[in-house]
């Protein structure tokens, strides 16, 4: 379910001065029903299979982090349907521009499984070489960028791309996720004031889990929504039920066609649930009520795409034992040859400093090699 953007308020400010009316305060988007029909059987069931892909991904690695095989994890349990649903909407020319939970859009676009679990373990087989904390994969092939773990940075750097598209003519469009806690970062308002005043081809997805680590929403913001705040940015804001595949999708991929055709930015906010924690270092039992979780377990959004599926007679329960089978079985197989992998090559610190090594990287190159033979 989606709602329009909340259309700015007529009338003028509200004063002393004789004459002048009082503006009615913008509401926050109500929920509406989405027609469903945007995906076919066959789209929704490849949207599925990556929801479940990046669910039985999470769980191992999670379990993998216990035993102190990785150090570090953020999973997207519970958050499927936003990310998922979100990148389904982009072309395989896009960028994305990920926070902590997006490693499934990477993967569903093309990312192989092996690289990406190498990035968590940091050894060779990662693309970064080992330079970044876990759970920040990159990859150019798939136009996917990594984050630097200080909430909101992404945000400018996707709307620079953006605008780049803009200048140089290409339909290009930047998705830039984003949890709620972010929406209170100085970069929220730089790039959301710059995309609306250059109004550059960028979708703004705010995935509202409720929880900023151990801040509820409530204390986040005096917002009676995060869709609201797109209204003093020129740009507009849709709230949907991030839990649901066929209204994110329909929500997204509006705003993508905005933006590709020229049209600007757009703020779509997936109202969804974190069922886990915020991190492997995270207690959630610390902060929030496990009865609260227990009423989001029923909002599952990969049981809701699951009998979804059923009712349409395009899956049943026997093909959906066999997939999770399936994906656990190359999940598997992937960790197996991912962590096999050695730790990276010393002499790459020098590489990709500059486009071209200068004398004196080369040198300090050369001292290193003799020194660790």
């Amino acid at each position: 379910m989606i709602s329009p953007a909340v259309s700015r308020a007529n009338g003028k400010h509200h004063g002393k001065a004789k004459g002048r009316a009082a503006r009615p305060k913008p509401k926050a988007p109500a929920l509406r029903a989405v027609k469903p029909g945007g995906l076919s059987n066959a789209q929704l069931l490849e949207v599925y299979r990556a929801m479940m892909r990046i669910r039985v991904l999470d769980d191992r690695m999670i379990t993998l982090q216990r035993q102190g095989r990785v150090g570090f994890y953020g999973a997207c349990t519970g958050q499927e349907a936003a990310t998922i649903a979100s990148g389904y909407a982009l072309r395989p020319g896009d960028w994305v521009f990920q926070a902590l939970r997006e490693q499934g859009v990477a993967l569903m676009r093309g990312l192989p499984l092996v690289p990406l679990i190498a990035q968590v373990f940091g050894n060779s087989g990662d693309l970064t070489k080992g330079r970044q904390m876990p759970s920040h994969p990159a990859s150019r092939a798939v136009n996917h960028v990594s984050w630097s773990s200080v909430i909101g940075t992404q945000l400018p750097h996707a709307v620079g791309v953006a605008w780049a598209a803009k200048l140089k003519g290409h339909d290009t469009v930047a998705m830039a996720f984003l949890g709620d806690g972010a929406t209170s970062s100085n970069d929220f308002h730089v790039a959301m004031n710059f995309a609306g005043v250059f109004k550059v081809p960028v979708v703004f997805v705010c995935q509202n889990n409720h929880w900023s680590i151990s801040v509820p929403t409530k204390n986040q913001t005096a917002s009676e929504s995060i869709a609201v705040k797109a209204t003093a940015y020129g740009m507009p804001g849709v709230k949907v039920d991030g839990n649901d595949v066929e209204a994110v999708y329909a929500a997204v991929s509006d705003a993508v066609s905005r933006a590709r055709a020229g049209q600007g930015a757009t703020l779509v906010e997936c109202e969804t649930y974190r069922m886990g924690a915020h991190s492997t270092s995270d207690d959630p039992t610390r902060y929030r009520d496990q009865n609260e979780v227990e009423e989001w377990k029923k909002r599952d959004p990969i049981q809701r795409a699951f009998k979804r599926l059923q009712s349409l007679g395009a899956w049943d329960a026997q093909r959906d034992e066999e997939l999770r089978a399936e994906l656990l079985e190359e999940v598997n197989a992937a960790i197996k040859a991912a962590e096999a992998l050695p730790a990276p090559a010393l002499d790459t610190l020098f590489d990709d400093v500059y486009e071209h090594e200068t004398w004196n990287l080369a040198e300090q190159r050369a001292e290193l090699k003799a020194a660790s033979r």
